[in-house]
């Protein structure tokens, strides 16, 4: 899922499948986007969850012990894991709202800005390269070592790109 950073003077995209195109589902989105998605994510337990964590961090950057639990915690909150196989829906919407999304960004009359994680296999180089050919004037701050959640892998640096955008543009 994209994390967007929004204002009335600016917008800053977090990684993410920004296009359906170049997103690389992982197995367990997938399935749980499949007719068995409820059946999938009741057998989704936090070993698995940790294992899959494990692919989509940065090589240099893998989850500690803390941020599984955290992560753990919150995707169980109010019985989250349960209704996984609706909330996957976002991959559907994004490919149904797809002209309309992409265009917005395209035709974008304020500055935006992509901060992204170029180790990820969900998201990342190939759809920081996708970013750069459809958007005018592209702003991309890659991070090389970071993957899909460069938020928490390094939250210091993914401050500083993001006030320095800030700083940029006031």
């Amino acid at each position: 899922m994209t994390i967007v950073i929004c204002t009335s003077q600016a917008c800053v995209f977090l990684n993410g499948g920004l296009f359906p195109e170049t997103h690389k589902p992982l197995l367990i989105q997938k399935l749980l986007l499949s007719p068995l998605g409820f059946l999938v994510s009741k057998l989704i337990n936090k070993q698995r969850f940790s294992t899959s964590l494990q692919r989509i961090f940065g090589p240099s950057t893998p989850p500690n012990p803390e941020v599984i639990d955290t992560l753990w915690q919150l995707l169980n909150h109010n019985n989250g894991l349960a209704i996984m196989h609706k909330l996957i829906s976002y991959m559907t919407q994004r490919q149904q709202h797809r002209e309309r999304w992409v265009g917005a960004m395209i035709n974008s009359t304020i500055p935006i800005k992509l901060i992204a994680g170029v180790q990820d296999p969900v998201s990342g180089q190939h759809m920081i390269n996708r970013y750069r050919q459809l958007i005018p004037n592209a702003n991309i701050c890659e991070m090389a070592t970071l993957g899909h959640y460069p938020q928490i892998e390094d939250a210091d640096a993914i401050s500083t790109a993001y006030l320095q955008f800030r700083q940029s543009i006031e």
